[in-house]
């Protein structure tokens, strides 16, 4: 998969806490059939996530990701100004 982002290394440090972060809302997706992964974080502090499962398709998947996903993120990393479904 080419990407034409400019995202930071996977070794960065910030990865490690997103990913944390990622784990507190990941049973929540999951009781639905769902799930989420990180695919990258740009150097204007989005992270880029995929949706998986029943969250790829979910009408109510943009809110999920802004009020769930995007605010466990924020809360655990405040650098990370913006979280985005790619």
């Amino acid at each position: 998969m080419s990407s034409s982002k400019d995202y930071l290394p996977k070794s960065d440090a910030l990865y490690d806490q997103v990913i944390a972060a990622l784990e507190t809302v990941r049973p929540y997706l999951q009781v639905d059939g769902g799930d989420c992964q990180i695919v990258g974080i740009t150097k204007e502090m989005t992270v880029d996530v995929k949706l998986l499962g029943a969250c790829g398709s979910c009408p109510m998947s943009t809110l999920t990701l802004r009020a769930g996903v995007e605010q466990a993120i924020k809360k655990a990393v405040p650098e990370i100004v913006r979280v985005e479904s790619v």
